[in-house]
């Protein structure tokens, strides 16, 4: 399904642009591309997943104090 941007009166290209992109950013097309270009077992994903968490974790920990 591609991504319709309607130009509004008087709207530069720019601002448009600018629409575009973050509508293309929520969608997370280019995120699942990256993600797909090598295979990461489940295991690893797991892992990294548990990292990540535990990362976040930590820094919203520390921002609380």
């Amino acid at each position: 399904m591609p991504l319709i941007i309607n130009l509004k009166e008087n709207e530069s290209i720019d601002k448009a642009l600018k629409r575009f992109k973050k509508k293309f950013e929520k969608t997370g097309i280019l995120r699942e591309l990256r993600a797909r270009t090598a295979y990461e077992k489940p295991s690893v994903r797991r892992r990294n997943q548990i990292i990540r968490a535990a990362y976040r974790q930590k820094l919203f920990v520390t921002d609380n104090y």
